[in-house]
């Protein structure tokens, strides 16, 4: 089976892991299908739809559940990515100095 180029460095040396697909040359992850992942949007607090690796604003002070910490209005997340999830909580990212955390797509905008 003839695996696809990277998409980010067209590398010939991409490899399987699972459901995804990586690249040794400069660490790119994706999804060996991603038709299943255009099925799923979400939308901002604009109604701009957001998509996985897309950067958003906070729009609201939240509060860090089980923690003193409260992300600012005005933080920018960089690449999120979107998940499905039986509750609101279909954002995933990383926040500098507070960590991992799951946000709800009304507290957001797109940058």
């Amino acid at each position: 089976m003839e695996l696809p180029n990277c998409p980010k460095c067209e590398s010939t040396y991409t490899y399987e892991d699972g459901a995804l697909l990586i690249c040794p040359e400069c660490a790119y992850e994706w999804e060996a299908n991603p038709a299943e992942e255009e099925e799923f949007t979400v939308k901002d607090s604009n109604g701009a739809t957001l998509r996985s690796g897309d950067d958003v604003t906070i729009i609201k002070d939240l509060k860090v559940k089980g923690s003193s910490s409260v992300v600012k209005v005005g933080t920018k997340i960089k690449s999120i990515r979107l998940v499905p999830s039986p509750d609101d909580h279909t954002i995933d990212c990383k926040i500098p100095k507070i960590g991992a955390l799951k946000i709800t797509p009304q507290f957001v905008k797109k940058a």
